[in-house]
């Protein structure tokens, strides 16, 4: 029995709900309605040093031998993060107990992260049988133990009879955590539309490599669209690519440098000549989007915000990557319409 004391107050020292807390902004939250919502409240109460709160989740078994003991068990911890998977319930005698799968990363004050996975269970009496003092749901038991796979995949299965959490898209997860980690500080917080910049548009592509053989199965690449920032008329992208070989990788989209040339060198006057005098790669599209019937990438970047001078590439899918195959170039600011195609790899010779 002391053993599983010992087990159960190692678990209840790490763990912590939906998603990473760190001590020192830890928010007040004091929420009994769910068995997730009780111990994301327990890890509010420990991150801002509320330990009698936090001790008051527990039901007559408690995480340590004493308060004091319980205390002491987060003096080397320094954040902690927790993946909790498919949560299942049981009824029995007058309470419904709920078995929840979790995988928690704990690092502490030296830097040192240590994965645990296992399950915890909290139980809820039927309130509508109490006599007072009224008993809201509380934790009842847990277990973790070190686990030998990653964070990201060490949730178990399951707990009790619940089902299976679903598969998570791992491209999905790096693409979100590579573009989050080069662009968070760069972009915006919010898409036009009010919601939270980092959930990508995405989109799969089959295909052949030009040298496969015709028996060969097609191969799978993931393309990602994160929106990035809105000015007045123009706004950006970023985009990313996922392969079973290269893993994810950002695309960078090169664009003719461009020599324009003005009758009387005003620009606001006749254009006289367009040259391509050079190459060069962007990281971000505007006013792109991905055409799934044509398989391109399409950008339009508009100059001025009527739209009468801008330039426009098309990117078209082969081979597993994107090539610039055409580029528009409308140089005037006439208040019309009028792009000429300054590269053309769509028209054979």
């Amino acid at each position: 029995m002391r053993s599983a004391i010992v087990a159960a107050t190692a678990f209840f020292s790490l763990a912590v709900a939906g998603q990473p807390v760190l001590a020192a902004e830890a928010p007040y939250v004091d929420d009994r309605s769910t068995a997730e919502a009780v111990v994301r409240s327990l890890y509010s109460a420990i991150g801002r040093q509320e330990f009698a709160r936090a001790w008051g989740y527990f039901g007559d078994t408690k995480p340590a031998k004493d308060f004091d003991t319980f205390v002491k068990g987060y003096d080397g911890t320094d954040k902690v993060e927790v993946q909790t998977g498919a949560v299942s319930e049981d009824g029995a005698a007058g309470s419904i107990y709920y078995n929840v799968p979790v995988a928690i990363r704990a690092t502490d004050k030296d830097g040192k992260e240590t994965v645990f996975a296992g399950c915890y269970t909290l139980r809820q009496v039927n309130a509508s049988i109490q006599e007072p003092p009224f008993t809201p749901i509380f934790i009842d038991k847990g277990a973790l133990k070190p686990a030998t796979a990653d964070f990201e995949e060490a949730v178990p299965e399951s707990c009790g009879d619940g089902p299976p959490p679903p598969k998570k898209d791992s491209a999905l997860e790096q693409a979100k955590k590579v573009f989050a980690a080069t662009y968070a500080d760069q972009c915006d917080k919010e898409t036009p539309e009010g919601k939270p910049v980092g959930e990508p548009e995405t989109y799969t592509l089959l295909y052949k490599d030009a040298n496969a053989a015709a028996d060969e199965p097609e191969r799978e690449m993931r393309l990602f669209r994160f929106f990035c920032s809105m000015a007045a008329y123009n706004e950006s992208a970023v985009y990313y690519i996922f392969d079973d070989v290269s893993g994810v990788r950002q695309l960078q989209f090169a664009s003719p440098e461009l020599d324009i040339r003005y009758e009387n060198n005003n620009s606001e006057g006749k254009v006289e000549s367009i040259n391509i005098i050079g190459f060069q790669t962007d990281d971000q599209l505007v006013n792109s989007g991905y055409d799934d019937a044509t398989k391109t990438i399409s950008s339009m970047n508009k100059w001025r915000g009527v739209g009468d001078a801008s330039s426009a590439g098309t990117y078209l899918f082969r081979n597993g990557n994107f090539s610039l195959v055409q580029y528009d170039v409308d140089a005037s600011y006439d208040g019309e319409i009028n792009p000429q195609t300054v590269l053309d790899y769509n028209t054979p010779p």
